[in-house]
């Protein structure tokens, strides 16, 4: 017998209390039907949200929580360093579940209401996003760069790198900005949206926390090449899809750079004018090329896709000498373009907003289809109900009181 809509399962009186058979195998038929997607309206809300909270108000002036973290993991560092590599894991351990530990809670705590689900959702990229504040440092570099004031220019730059600005002319700074543009898109928008999409507040949180302690201890220097080296490590990991999904949306968004800036800069001093840019799929294929050629040479497994699928989308050349704290790195070439030149930053700027569009849409997508759906996402499981008339007339057991 097929089962059609609308039939009490409790009547249907089936010989001896069988449960129904699937049709054509022989196996029982589910108690109940699979269990409904989980509510993710709540949290593909929130992650659209707080993208937009972002852009509207930029980070917090006053009380940042990223800012107060960076300040609790440093104290805690002053207490519990060692140049040791299981000190330096045990470090990152504790100061992931102390973000991490909390997020969950909170999740529990506003699971079954959708109102509040969405507004810490919201909160929480708002909190750990960063694409205003990378692009107005970037835009204020290309001022700087626009009134031949190096100076500002240099003073802008360590807000979004490490290197050495003090001997770096127009052209060097252009590139490094353009660099840090490239991999920040990754790190401070698409990772985040992307993490917090599968795992909720807590994927937000834990990879928060992992990203910033990376940029704290993160380095090949004497003090953390050892105590860094667990940070720096699950960075690498937390980044790797996230950074590749970055370079696919750069290939694809590549049309939006060619475009002629409405008010293009004069060429400066020592620089050459810039040619009209290139036809857009043109400039996706070259975003392509240079991934797939460029991408694995640089030293950071993620940080070449990014910055390699700028180069080529902007038809420039990035890559070269670095210096930190006085320490002269070698990079690889990462493009076959002309050298960047301060107009560049602004398409950079642009190509990284249509990649915040893009990967915006697709957090929400990948919440919507369930990526960050678990059990407990769903409420509490549905009471049982009996499917037969026998069932039904078998009294319910009272746990013992």
């Amino acid at each position: 017998m097929v089962l059609r809509p609308g039939h009490n399962n409790g009547m249907l009186g089936l010989p001896g209390g069988t449960t129904p058979q699937i049709p054509g195998t022989g196996g029982p038929a589910p108690l109940y039907p699979a269990d409904p997607p989980a509510r993710a309206w709540p949290l593909a809300l929130g992650l659209a949200a707080g993208v937009a909270l972002d852009a509207l108000l930029g980070d917090p002036r006053r009380y940042h929580p990223v800012a107060a973290f960076g300040q609790a993991a440093a104290a805690l560092e002053a207490r519990d360093y060692a140049d040791s590599r299981l000190r330096g894991a045990a470090h990152t351990a504790v100061c992931v579940l102390a973000v991490a530990g909390p997020a969950a809670l909170l999740a529990r705590r506003t699971r079954g209401r959708p109102p509040w689900q969405a507004a810490t959702a919201a909160l929480t990229v708002w909190a750990v996003t960063g694409a205003r504040s990378l692009h107005n440092e970037a835009e204020r570099a290309v001022v700087a760069l626009a009134d031949n004031d190096l100076p500002a220019a240099r003073r802008v730059l360590p807000s979004l790198c490490g290197r050495d600005p003090a001997r770096l002319d127009a052209t060097e700074i252009s590139r490094a900005v353009i660099e840090s543009v490239a991999e920040n898109t990754s790190d401070a928008v698409v990772a985040p949206l992307l993490w917090g999409a599968v795992g909720g507040l807590p994927g937000l949180a834990a990879y928060r926390t992992i990203n910033t302690l990376d940029a704290m201890v993160g380095y090949r220097s004497p003090r953390y090449l050892r105590f860094g080296w667990a940070s720096a490590r699950l960075d690498d990991v937390a980044n790797w899809i996230p950074a590749r999904v970055t370079a696919a949306l750069a290939v694809a968004c590549a049309p939006v750079a060619s475009m002629a800036a409405t008010k293009p800069m004069a060429p400066l001093p020592g620089t050459s004018a810039q040619g009209p840019p290139a036809e857009g799929r043109s400039m996706s294929a070259a975003a392509l090329r240079a991934v797939l050629r460029d991408g694995r040479r640089h030293p950071s497994p993620n940080a070449g896709r990014c910055e390699a699928a700028f180069a080529g989308a902007l038809g420039v050349r990035l890559g070269g000498t670095n210096v930190y704290d006085g320490v002269a790195e070698v990079r690889p070439e990462l493009g076959e373009g002309r050298a960047p030149e301060p107009d560049d930053i602004r398409r950079a700027v642009r190509l990284s907003r249509a990649v915040t569009v893009a990967a915006t849409g697709l957090a929400v997508l990948v919440a919507l289809t369930g990526g960050g759906r678990t059990r407990s996402a769903t409420g509490p499981a549905p009471r049982w109900r009996p499917t037969t008339a026998r069932a039904a007339r078998t009294p319910r057991r009272t746990q013992p009181g």
